[in-house]
């Protein structure tokens, strides 16, 4: 307790690559959630120890696949009602997954425990510069209350940029 200010969290975690499972690395974090006012994103510091796998490869086949796609790409329900995800479609639930997790930390509190459920729909969103633009129907599962909140989501990337969440 940091009196007048808020709750603030040590955490000491190992951190799984989501691409390749063996992969691991040690991370530490400091997580401070702000005291009354709830529209204030908790601040969060962290260190790694070490790094996760290089994915520049994979960011650039992706990168050229929809680069190259002569119309916009378009799906719905990732993943389907049977928790599967088509090879081609996992980029674009990773985008999601990450866009999710920006949108999460914004609106947690310590009383929240959101997790992405679903990409109900997305839409690539033509653009004339290098960046691929997404926009997302995300629905997060809110553990603690059992809610399905959606959230539209718009997602800029580039392999060399990253991902920004502009709206």
């Amino acid at each position: 307790d940091i009196d007048d200010v808020g709750h603030k969290y040590y955490l000491e975690l190992v951190l799984e690559d989501v691409l390749d499972k063996d992969s691991t690395v040690n991370c530490t974090a400091e997580v401070l959630y702000h005291l009354g006012n709830k529209n204030i994103a908790p601040d969060v510091q962290f260190t790694l120890e070490g790094e996760l796998k290089n994915t520049a490869e994979a960011d650039n086949t992706f990168y050229n696949r929809i680069k190259s796609l002569e119309k916009e790409l378009m799906a719905e329900n990732i993943p389907d009602s049977h928790g599967n995800v088509s090879p081609e479609m996992e980029p674009i639930r990773l985008l999601a997954w990450v866009a999710s997790g920006y949108v999460i930390w914004q609106n947690s509190t310590e009383n929240t425990h959101f997790q992405l459920a679903q990409i109900k729909r997305v839409k690539q969103v033509k653009r004339s510069d290098e960046y691929l633009a997404f926009d997302y129907m995300i629905l997060l599962h809110e553990m603690v209350s059992q809610e399905i909140i959606p959230w539209q989501v718009t997602v800029l990337w580039h392999p060399q940029h990253g991902v920004q969440v502009t709206q």
